[in-house]
């Protein structure tokens, strides 16, 4: 098993129709994608960390995914948690790889959920409950939270594990060289 994945391998691991609408969001905002940052401070929070930090989310959900798949099957495929992983911080790219006026748009939106499904209505996403959940709660269940029942469903657990050693863990991860986890690009 190779270790760290390229985005077009990532891509190519998520089944239709979402994996051609996942190319086809990319090639139309490419500059967007590469220009952006993962966030403002707290993590992969250089010029090309939000495609460093997708590629970082997607690369950890492939051997964890495995290894808990191994054990008790999971309720999701991996195909599954890569499209969520992939769509999960979207606006990030247009509010800060975009101009004024792109970066406007993902912040007219009440939230990045919202930015998130406008999005993938405009490029024809075909979108579970599970991957809407997931969506929704991929950074935790906030102000839904309820001590009673399980507001995240399973795949939205995953993803979130995924997202937060991404962006608290490693968060000045991929390294550029010196990467003990090879980035082999």
């Amino acid at each position: 098993m190779k270790e760290y994945y390229s985005l077009d391998e990532l891509l190519n691991m998520i089944e239709e129709p979402n994996k051609s609408s996942c190319k086809k969001v990319y090639l139309i905002n490419e500059v967007k994608f590469e220009l952006a940052k993962g966030s403002e401070f707290k993590h992969q929070s250089w010029i090309g960390g939000y495609l460093d930090h997708i590629k970082e989310v997607m690369n950890i959900a492939v051997p964890l995914y495995e290894m808990l798949n191994s054990r008790r099957k999971q309720e999701f495929s991996l195909s599954d948690a890569l499209l969520v992983l992939y769509l999960h911080d979207l606006e990030k790219a247009w509010k800060y790889g975009g101009n004024e006026d792109e970066a406007y748009d993902a912040l007219r939106f009440k939230n990045n959920y919202d930015f998130i499904l406008y999005q993938a209505s405009k490029h024809d996403f075909k979108l579970t409950t599970e991957h809407l959940n997931a969506l929704k709660y991929v950074h935790g269940e906030g102000s839904d939270y309820d001590k009673k029942r399980n507001v995240m469903g399973t795949l939205a657990g995953f993803v979130h594990i995924c997202d937060i050693a991404s962006s608290r863990i490693w968060h000045e991860y991929p390294k550029k060289s010196g990467d003990t986890w090879a980035t082999n690009e």
